[in-house]
């Protein structure tokens, strides 16, 4: 029996998300490696030294999204990954082999360069071969195997530090190889999937563009409903942007509606950072060892929050595409501050290595889960989700490269800041994020328009005609005509032809 087209869109979408999984797996296992007493006697690192090992990791990925950009242009999608799955494998090889610290800077720095490819590109790839009734599942596995690959991680280096002797070198080597094994599967084997239709046919092979269309929708039924009017409406809209919309970086800025998409998309990627998310998952264990808690005891409840977080996740990837996008991601971030406020009170009141209250220490360790649920169920996947749909064919690979970049450089930019940060002014850096995360709310509900559901081709229609202070749009002006509903319709009513008004288009189906 044929697999139904919205599970094969799925299952090509988990296997590209492997990406993903390189890069939760690497950014939870870093952590083990620099602080295991073999790296530490191999190498022996000055505190300098141990945090550029991990800091041109984000370097690598800054300069890796910024050149996915016009290379998904370029060659395609599928090609895009391929090369970041090659790349990648090149880094994992010389850290894994690393006899000295600047191998294993230049392994960092392309296994960074990898990851840059592969997380800018894949949640675009998902985006553009998925229904849209499912879009939003589909990206969010995005975070959800980044979630997978933390969690790997974490059991693992709890498993090194407890199985393994200090005196092994093993205890680091083998956590950085492992990740050889998901980028070569990767590089081997996603050739034999789909390209993106979108793509194929922005690149004169409509042919092409309409058999995978048909593949990935109706089991190859070029004559489908469906799959006719995605594919006029595809067409329609490529001619429309090949005319108007961006054909360089520079015209992303010039057009008014990609200007605000590309506004929206980098200010929901920094948003993201200044959340707190790297200070709590770079530093807690910090704190964790002020309150007294052993390595191994640490470790152990930094796998617990990466359970946490994969479940939290998971629910997001199972309702984000009926509860929309918008108000998961306000009512997030002022959860978010809530946990920060909690926190930062009980690090006030019972500072850690002082005051002794176990309850309090308990309480913080508490906070940080808590915190960590709430990110993973909104914030952290729709970043990820928002960027790789609001974007039409000719602006998509530039926009989410810049957003992607965004991302990277805010990620390191907190991840430099915060050690010194929690040294100098201690508890008052977390009043930064409780400000940022009231402040992400705020700015979100003010100018982020919904945008679940609809047809990717229906954004710019969106974005030229929703106001810019979002909460006085009239929504029943706004409401999108999912495709397969108009299908159903005529199917229903047994007619063959009929002519409908699409966004700003009329579709012929």
């Amino acid at each position: 029996m044929a697999i139904p087209p919205k599970w094969y869109q799925f299952l090509i979408s988990v296997f590209a998300s492997l990406g993903s999984v390189l890069f939760g797996y690497d950014l939870g296992i870093i952590a083990e490696v620099v602080s295991s007493k073999a790296f530490i006697a191999k190498f022996n690192p000055t505190s300098s030294e141990t945090g550029a090992v991990v800091s041109v990791f984000t370097g690598g990925a800054f300069v890796g999204a910024g050149l996915a950009g016009p290379a998904g242009d370029w060659i395609g999608r599928k090609k895009t990954i391929l090369l970041g799955a090659v790349i990648f494998l090149l880094g994992g090889g010389l850290q894994t082999g690393a006899q000295n610290l600047g191998y294993l800077y230049a392994g960092r720095c392309i296994s960074g360069l990898g990851v840059g490819f592969l997380v800018m590109i894949i949640p675009m790839y998902q985006a553009e071969v998925t229904h849209p009734s499912i879009r939003g599942r589909v990206t969010s596995l995005q975070q959800f195997m980044l979630g997978v690959g933390s969690l790997i991680a974490a059991w693992l280096s709890y498993g090194e530090v407890i199985n393994i002797a200090n005196s092994d070198q093993g205890q680091w080597r083998i956590g950085l190889g492992i990740q050889i094994i998901p980028a070569g599967v990767l590089a081997l084997l996603i050739l034999l999937f789909p390209e993106s239709p979108r793509w194929l046919i922005d690149h004169g092979r409509p042919d092409e563009g309409l058999k995978t269309l048909a593949k990935l929708h109706a089991h190859g039924d070029e004559n489908d409903a469906w799959v006719r009017a995605e594919y006029e409406q595809i067409q329609e809209a490529i001619t429309f942007e090949h005319e108007h919309e961006a054909k360089s970086y520079v015209e992303l800025f010039r057009n008014k509606s990609s200007f605000r998409r590309l506004f929206l998309a980098c200010s929901l990627q920094a948003s993201v950072q200044m959340t707190g998310v790297s200070a709590i998952q770079y530093y807690s264990p910090v704190i964790y060892g002020q309150l007294g808690i052993s390595t191994e005891k640490t470790l152990e409840y930094q796998a617990i929050s990466s359970f946490i977080a994969l479940f939290a996740q998971f629910l997001c990837m199972l309702f984000i595409d009926y509860t929309g996008r918008r108000w998961p991601l306000i009512l997030g971030n002022l959860g978010n501050m809530v946990t920060f406020i909690i926190a930062t009170i009980l690090i006030v009141q019972f500072p850690p290595g002082v005051s002794g209250n176990s309850s309090a220490a308990w309480g913080f360790i508490v906070m940080t889960w808590l915190y960590n649920f709430c990110f993973s169920a909104t914030c952290g996947p729709l970043s990820w989700i928002i960027p790789a749909e609001i974007f039409d064919t000719r602006t998509r690979s530039k926009g989410i490269s810049i957003a992607t970049m965004t991302s990277f450089a805010f990620n390191t930019m907190i991840g430099q800041t915060t050690s010194t940060a929690m040294v100098t002014i201690k508890w008052r850096w977390y009043i930064l994020f409780i400000v940022c995360n009231f402040t992400n709310a705020l700015f979100f509900w003010a100018l982020m328009p919904e945008t679940a559901k609809r047809p990717l081709e229906e954004m710019n229609w969106l974005f030229d005609n929703a106001p810019l202070f979002v909460p006085t749009m009239n929504k029943s002006e706004f409401t999108s005509y999912e495709l397969d509903q108009r299908v159903e319709a005529i199917e229903r009513k047994g007619s063959i032809v009929t002519t409908e008004h699409v966004g700003t288009t009329d579709k012929t189906v």
